[in-house]
C-alpha cells in the first residue's frame, strides 16, 4: 500500500457545500466567507478575522496596513518557508536574519535581541511546522523596544501555547490554509486580530481599498456608491473557498486527533533510535503535527540526503526539512552566518504525515527505515 507524503481531508460535506455556493451564484465576498471567518476567529480566541487569497498576501496587506516600508528592519528567522522572507521585500522592508533554538527550530528570543538596531520596526516570528514559538518572550521583547509584533502562524491551526489557541497572543497572526495545512481551503490565509479597526482597514485593503463591503452594496441603495480612498489590492477568498473552509473547521478535531495518534506511533517507534532524532516539544506547548520533522544525527552512517533516496526506493516520500532561506540566492548577500540554521537545514527530513494517515502507514515507515539500517 502506498504512503501518501501529505493530501488534504476532504470529503463529501465539503464538495456538496462548494456546489452549493456555485448555484446560490454569490461565490466571492458573501455569506460563506463571513460565516467562515468568524467561526475561525472564535475557534482561535480572536475578536476579528479576515480572510485572504494566501498567507502571503495576508502578511502582505498587514505590513502595509502598519506603514512598514522602505528604510524599515524586520526581524525573521532564516529556517522558514521563504514566503516569510519574500514578503518583508515586497513591502519594501529589509529582512534581518535570525538564528534558532537547536531544539525547536524555533526563532532564538536572545538572538533577537542581539539584531535588533535602530532601523527595526518589527519582529516576525514563525511558529515552526505548528510548534508555537516563545511569543511571550517576544511579545515582551517587543514591548521593551517599542516593536510591532506579526505571528507568522501558518502552520499552527489547533496548536496551544501555555493552553491558549495560537491566534489569541499576537497583535496581528496569519494563518495559511495551503493545501497541506491541517485546516485547508486549497489555497487561502487568515488573518487575525482584537483590534477592529485595523480589521477594517484590512478588508478594505484585500478589495482594492473599496470603502463598502460586499453586503453593503448589494443591500443598500442603488445610489449609495462606494468610494476608493487609498489604493487597494485584490486579496479576496472565494465563498467556494470558504465554503470548504466552514467544513474543515467542523472536522477539526478528528483531524487534529488523527494526526496525534500518527505523531504518537512514530515517536514510540523512534523513541530509542540511534540515528535518528525526534521532534522536541518543551512543556505547556501543543503541537498540532503539521508537519513530523526528524533530524538524522550528524554520527549515524548515512547523510540525510542518502537516508531520504533509501527510503524513496522503499516506496516511502520523504521532503527535506524546514531550510534555511538566507543561504537561497537572493539572499545569499546579506552576509548571515547562522550556525543552529544551517545546521538543522542540513540535517533534518520530513515524514510522510496527514490528516487521514492511519497508524499502519505510520508503522511502514518505521519498518522501511528499520530495513535501510539493518543493510548496513
Amino acid at each position: 500500500m502506498a504512503v501518501a507524503f501529505s493530501r488534504p481531508t476532504f470529503g463529501r460535506e465539503e464538495e456538496e457545500a462548494a456546489a452549493a455556493v456555485v448555484r446560490s451564484g454569490w461565490v466571492v465576498g458573501g455569506p460563506r466567507l463571513a460565516e467562515f471567518e468568524q467561526r475561525f476567529a472564535a475557534m482561535c480566541g480572536a475578536a476579528q478575522a479576515v480572510g485572504v487569497s494566501s498567507w502571503t498576501s495576508g502578511a502582505f496587506l498587514v505590513l502595509k496596513a502598519l506603514g512598514i516600508g522602505p528604510g524599515d528592519e524586520v526581524i525573521v528567522p532564516s529556517l522558514t518557508f521563504i514566503a516569510s522572507v519574500n514578503v518583508i521585500v515586497h513591502a519594501g522592508a529589509t529582512p534581518v536574519f535570525a538564528d534558532v533554538d537547536p531544539h525547536t527550530y524555533n526563532v532564538d528570543p536572545d538572538d533577537i535581541l542581539r539584531r535588533i538596531g535602530p532601523r527595526t520596526r518589527a519582529l516576525l516570528p514563525v511558529d515552526q511546522l505548528g510548534l508555537p514559538c516563545d511569543i511571550d518572550r517576544i511579545l515582551a521583547l517587543a514591548d521593551t523596544h517599542g516593536l510591532l509584533v506579526i505571528q507568522d502562524a501558518a502552520c499552527a491551526f489547533g496548536s496551544r501555547f501555555q493552553g491558549r489557541p495560537v491566534g489569541s497572543f499576537a497583535p496581528v497572526t496569519v494563518f495559511s490554509l495551503q493545501a497541506r495545512k491541517v485546516i485547508t481551503t486549497g489555497e487561502g490565509g487568515m488573518i487575525l486580530t482584537d483590534d477592529a479597526v485595523l480589521a477594517d482597514r484590512l478588508r478594505r485593503l484585500r478589495h482594492q481599498g473599496m470603502s463598502l463591503s460586499d453586503f453593503e452594496r448589494h443591500s443598500g441603495s442603488p445610489t449609495n456608491f462606494e468610494t476608493y480612498p487609498e489604493i487597494g489590492y485584490n486579496c479576496r477568498m472565494t465563498d467556494i473557498q470558504a465554503a470548504i473552509g466552514v467544513c474543515q473547521l467542523d472536522r477539526a478535531e478528528s483531524l487534529l486527533a488523527q494526526r496525534r495518534k500518527v505523531a504518537e506511533r512514530y515517536l514510540l517507534g523512534l523513541a530509542n533510535d540511534p540515528f535518528v532524532e525526534v521532534p522536541h516539544v518543551p512543556e505547556g506547548l501543543t503541537h498540532n503535527w503539521q508537519t513530523f520533522q526528524v533530524r538524522l544525527r550528524p554520527s549515524g552512517p548515512l547523510t540525510r540526503n542518502e537516508v531520504m533516496e533509501a527510503l524513496h526506493g522503499e516506496g516511502i516520500p520523504t521532503r527535506r526539512g524546514v531550510f534555511a532561506s538566507h543561504l537561497e540566492p537572493p539572499y545569499r548577500g546579506f552576509g548571515a552566518t547562522l550556525p543552529n540554521t544551517e545546521s538543522a537545514a542540513a540535517e533534518c527530513m520530513q515524514l510522510p504525515m496527514h490528516g487521514a494517515m492511519t497508524e499502519a502507514e505510520a508503522d511502514q515507515v518505521l519498518g522501511a527505515l528499520r530495513r535501510i539500517y539493518r543493510r548496513l
